[in-house]
């Protein structure tokens, strides 16, 4: 399961288009974000999800923005946090790192194109 964390409706935004290619690639995707709408058939959530076994949390939010999800990030322990291009945060990954979850600095329309993800 992949956490899109910044998730749009706006099919000019990035997120909108991981959304779309996650789930070509068969991949089950939670869309969390500030607007309430719908990506991809699913509902963007616009708070948590509580119990939710994620593999990974792929950032579509500036640093300043993501402070706001460290805990809850971390205590979701997935595997990996994907940094997409403008997301970097030297300080999150350090905490990522500390509690053994994988900081990737990468874009993941990329990384599923490659076969990478």
């Amino acid at each position: 399961m992949t956490l899109v964390l910044g998730a749009s409706n706006n099919s000019d935004r990035y997120s909108y288009k991981a959304v779309y290619r996650l789930q070509s690639h068969g991949l089950s995707v939670i869309p969390v974000g500030v607007k309430k709408g719908e990506v991809a058939g699913l509902p963007i959530l616009n708070h948590w999800p509580v119990g939710e076994e994620v593999d990974t949390v792929t950032l579509y939010i500036n640093p300043s923005l993501q402070q706001h999800y460290y805990q809850n990030i971390l205590a979701m322990k997935p595997r990996r946090v994907i940094f997409n291009p403008g997301t970097e945060n030297e300080e999150f990954e350090k905490l990522l790192r500390n509690a053994g979850i994988e900081p990737i600095v990468a874009c993941t329309l990329m990384l599923l194109a490659s076969g990478h993800y």
